[in-house]
């Protein structure tokens, strides 16, 4: 005799997700609402006018002109939405400590090797320092105040060049002054290097790096960042 399972249905909810989507956004851009309706709408207007000026007039062909206008307009929202909501994610992340790590390790893709965790960090000034590894090289991105972050950047520099010798290394800095990249360009930024190093060298370097650095288990990890609520939901 088969038993029917209890279990709550724990998949997503389309509807939910947007609901989430949408409120998160919202928080950041109050003129959302006001947007996306006019959005929609001239979705509609886009359907409407085939109907009425592709002879003959039929009311029929309206209402399918219609009908496909405002699948149209909700499309380009929730498309505008998306948009949006990245841009409000950044805008909540910016100044956070942590929030580089969050960036790196969620939005390089895999020709970077790239981790959450500080590879240097100061206690007392949460200033910290990360590392990523892929084929632009190695790229030391500082996040904090550059004049303390000088002792960590130099530190991390020194450890890579005793076992990468000849891989370019590159040093950015967070933040929104001269020659500093803010938050939302990062990841970008860092796609941009050119690509100098073959996927066997990037494997070995990344070994390397790894051989030699020191456990994290035992520093203290900047706070104030939450990933889970900072990031901005996605429809599915």
């Amino acid at each position: 005799m088969s038993s029917r399972s209890t279990a709550p249905d724990k998949r997503p909810n389309l509807f939910r997700q947007i609901r989430s989507l949408y409120t998160f956004t919202h928080a950041e851009f109050a003129w959302l609402p006001w947007v996306l309706i006019a959005v929609i709408l001239g979705g509609i207007a886009v359907g409407v006018l085939p109907g009425l000026l592709i002879p003959p007039f039929q009311i029929w062909s309206v209402i399918l002109w219609s009908v496909f206008g405002l699948m149209f307009g909700i499309l380009m929202a929730m498309l505008l939405l998306t948009r949006l909501s990245s841009k409000a994610m950044y805008i909540k992340l910016d100044g956070m400590p942590g929030a580089a790590g969050h960036v790196l390790s969620t939005g390089l893709g895999r020709h970077w090797v790239a981790s959450d965790m500080p590879v240097g960090v100061n206690p007392k000034t949460q200033d910290a320092v990360y590392r990523v590894i892929g084929r632009g090289g190695v790229v030391i991105v500082g996040e904090g105040a550059r004049g303390r972050l000088t002792r960590l950047v130099n530190d991390e520099k020194m450890k890579v060049q005793r076992v990468a010798s000849g891989v370019p290394i590159n040093v950015l800095y967070i933040g929104h002054g001269e020659g500093d990249v803010p938050i939302s360009k990062l990841t970008s930024t860092v796609k941009a290097f050119p690509r100098t190093v073959d996927a066997a060298t990037m494997a070995a370097v990344v070994k390397r790096v790894d051989s030699v650095s020191q456990s994290l288990t035992s520093l203290p990890i900047p706070k104030g960042i939450d990933p889970m609520r900072a990031r901005a939901p996605r429809p599915r």
